[in-house]
């Protein structure tokens, strides 16, 4: 059985690569770039939502990619360039070195090589700024898996460009949350499923080795934001019924009364796996669980990001 999980996870995260990674043809209209940082070049996609004219500034979302993933393949699994389309919104999907980001954990390749990936995408909002007409108060970053984890990070070390973020089947790692003090408070969304098999909903220890470094579980990791900002510790709940038919359920948990009108909220997938909600079902849901369809994951988080400013 210990082996049949492992291959499992061996599995479901070679899946990620290629989905992330392979089946995303450019569109027309979007851009592929690179930067130099510390002597490295580093390349994103740049998608331009259709209405986007160049007079009125826009917001841009910075979408990371999970471990062995690529920028490009972002678009795939959560449809983002369809919502940048309908709301006009900048997306940016850079790439991590090695297929990987350093969030902090310890365990992938960037963290291991002391890869600065937060100097990297704070030179990346300001390379699109300086070409494109961006609404500084309205830069926000989501991602899934490690890119969720990305997403946290920036949350605590890069408050000064992000307003908000989306954290999508993940937390905080233990090391990021214990010297996390922002210099402004950033609204914080994060949804996980409760049978995620690869990013424990209880936190601890992820990967059979332990090699995916240590995380909080969900809850403490929504608890550490609501500390930080200052928010009421009584949260507005609410819950999705299973209308999609599929199985999962979603329990809410809003806080509001924080700093500098920020604010956090839960989505609690019950049943749901190591997925994006609505997004696509990468892989059978006996190997990476359920994607539950009771919810427009994307389409919720930029609805989330574009209440709140810097």
């Amino acid at each position: 059985m210990k082996w049949r999980n492992v291959a499992l996870a061996a599995t479901a995260f070679l899946a990620v690569a290629f989905i992330c990674g392979h089946l995303v043809r450019a569109r027309s209209g979007d851009k592929h770039e690179s930067l130099r940082i510390d002597g490295l070049d580093r390349t994103y996609s740049l998608h331009i939502p259709s209405g986007y004219d160049g007079k009125q500034a826009v917001p841009l979302v910075l979408a990371l990619h999970g471990r062995l993933g690529k920028g490009s393949g972002e678009e795939r699994l959560a449809h983002l360039d369809k919502v940048s389309d309908e709301h006009g919104f900048l997306v940016a999907y850079p790439d991590g070195l090695d297929r990987s980001w350093a969030d902090g954990r310890g365990g992938t390749p960037s963290d291991k090589n002391g890869v600065d990936d937060v100097k990297f995408l704070s030179a990346l909002i300001d390379k699109i700024g300086a070409e494109y007409k961006v609404d500084d108060a309205r830069v926000y970053a989501t991602g899934m898996s490690n890119g969720g984890f990305m997403s946290g990070r920036l949350a605590c070390d890069l408050s000064s460009r992000v307003a908000a973020v989306g954290i999508v089947a993940a937390s905080l790692s233990e090391s990021v949350a214990a010297n996390c003090r922002p210099a402004k408070p950033v609204s914080v969304l994060i949804i996980q499923g409760t049978e995620d098999p690869l990013v424990p909903m209880q936190g601890g220890s992820v990967g059979r080795d332990g090699s995916g470094g240590v995380v909080l579980s969900h809850t403490k990791a929504v608890q550490k934001f609501v500390q930080l900002n200052l928010c009421s510790p009584s949260p507005r709940k609410e819950h999705l019924a299973d209308k999609a038919g599929d199985g999962t359920t979603i329990d809410i948990a809003i806080y509001t009364g924080c700093l500098a009108g920020t604010e956090v909220r839960s989505y609690v997938v019950n049943g749901g796996g190591h997925t994006w909600p609505e997004g696509m079902q990468y892989l059978p849901s006996a190997i990476v669980g359920k994607t539950t369809h009771n919810l427009d994951g994307s389409e919720v988080i930029w609805k989330f990001l574009s209440q709140h400013l810097r």
